[in-house]
């Protein structure tokens, strides 16, 4: 992230506005771009999904919200492929919400035959959460890219004003920038094509009748270049066991392959089990035995030991399952289950008992196990048999971060003195220095019961 701080902070002093960069190559070829709206009708767009009105003012799109209606949207009658998509838009308040669709549908039936729109949506977050700019999955997969995965763009929405707003669909890729800030990143498997969209979000009756603006809304669909974006922004890539050419150049490795086990052998043997452990389909999963630790095919940890560095994996449950990522892992302490380390949660929380165990809930998904209890939010824990994207960074400096689906989870520095004072209280104080190694292995854990894993990245920081 510090490249990206360095970026906007030379920009910013300099009295220029970071947009400016972005458009430029927009400016030169202005004849490529097509107005989608032409400052005095709503020809080629058509209102659906909600009954909150979109009128004309001034040449500006107006939505107003409404009490008592679902999400609205104003959709496009036209699909689009590869586009590049600027607009304008300002919201009233910072309670609202709103957000631009792209490659979207509809369900005609939805909403007792209002129709309800899907896909993946740009959000406009003027709230204290500060997501604008990020992407999510309307009525499917909900959240892709919280904006907690980029949070020095989270300055980037100007309240009470226009906020320019570009977005890059391109192949599978999509990013977006606001106000010229880059903002996120997605690669995605589905939706190559599909409709456009301006939203009105659905209210509580006290925001009724406050507004949204869109104007300057223009796409561009030929002679399609996207724009770089920092090497330190996270990107999201839903493609299993890929890596982008993007997240190569940056630095990014596989840790798994999908094919193979090379890279990972077991604690015990220093081999990879014979039992215990399958690869398969594109993913390595621990197989279910007697729900105990480490006691079938047992932990087992990547080849090669890791300082700072940016985990990625995703990760499925099945019901009553208990698991861990664990990192910082020497092999240096005694025990005679599972191997010790720093361990980020993997656990089924309503029905592993667990979950209840420990303190004040710090042994649930997540979590840094026995330490630190996970952001109690529900919304970014998935249903058990669904993948969850889990990550842990490590910054040089000792900083860690949990997220899950995107969404920050726990925060903590190695070797402070708040963190020796929870190992303290811990399972961990009967070992010296718990956690603080310069570097150790990644582990996957043998909790005698089945869970998968895939698509599992590792970047190291310097």
């Amino acid at each position: 992230m510090k490249n990206l701080n360095a970026f906007v902070k030379v920009v910013t002093t300099a009295g220029m506005v970071l947009a400016l960069l972005v458009p430029a190559s927009a400016q030169k070829s202005s004849a490529n771009w097509t107005n989608l709206f032409d400052g005095k009708t709503l020809d080629g767009w058509k209102s659906v999904g909600g009954k909150a009105p979109y009128t004309i003012e001034d040449g500006v799109i107006v939505g107003r919200m409404t009490k008592g209606t679902p999400n609205s949207f104003l959709i496009t009658e036209k699909d689009y492929g590869d586009f590049i998509l600027e607009l304008e838009v300002k919201l009233e308040g910072d309670k609202t919400n709103s957000g631009v669709q792209t490659r979207s549908h509809i369900d005609p039936a939805g909403n007792n035959g209002l129709g309800r729109v899907f896909g993946r949506q740009v959000e406009i977050d003027p709230s204290s959460r500060a997501w604008s700019g990020g992407i999510y999955d309307e009525a499917r997969r909900l959240w892709l890219y919280p904006l907690d995965l980029n949070q020095n763009a989270k300055t980037a929405y100007k309240p009470e004003q226009y906020n320019h707003v570009r977005i890059e669909a391109i192949g599978d890729e999509m990013r977006t920038f606001l106000n010229g800030v880059p903002t996120a990143y997605v690669i995605d498997t589905i939706d190559r094509e599909g409709f456009i969209g301006l939203q009105v979000h659905s209210i509580p009756d006290e925001l009724d009748g406050k507004k949204v603006y869109f104007k300057d809304v223009r796409i561009q669909t030929e002679n399609l270049k996207a724009t770089p974006f920092p090497k330190d922004v996270y990107i999201v890539n839903l493609k299993e066991n890929e890596l982008s050419a993007t997240e190569k150049q940056s630095g990014v490795k596989l840790l798994f392959d999908g094919k193979t086990s090379k890279g990972w052998k077991g604690v015990k043997t220093g081999e990879f089990p014979k039992k215990g452990w399958t690869v398969e389909d594109g993913v390595i999963r621990v197989e279910k035995s007697d729900g105990a630790e480490s006691t079938n095919g047992g932990d087992i940890i990547t080849q090669d030991q890791y300082a700072a560095f940016d985990l990625s994996f995703e990760f499925k449950l099945t019901e009553g399952a208990n698991s861990g990522v664990k990192y910082f892992v020497t092999l240096q302490e005694k025990t005679k289950g599972s191997a010790i380390g720093l361990e980020y949660q993997v656990l089924d929380d309503e029905r592993h008992p667990d979950a209840k165990m420990g303190r004040d809930g710090n042994r649930t998904l997540a979590s840094l196990y026995d330490l630190i209890t996970s952001n109690r939010n529900k919304r970014p824990r998935r249903k058990i048999g669904v993948w969850n994207r889990g990550r842990v960074v490590v910054t040089p400096d000792n900083k860690v971060e949990h997220y899950l689906n995107g969404e920050l989870m726990v925060s903590y520095q190695r070797g402070s003195k708040e963190y020796k004072d929870i190992v303290a209280i811990s399972k961990y104080k009967d070992w010296e220095n718990f956690g603080e190694a310069k570097q150790g292995h990644i582990l996957l854990q043998d909790h005698g019961d089945q869970v998968s894993f895939r698509s599992i990245k590792v970047k190291k920081l310097k």
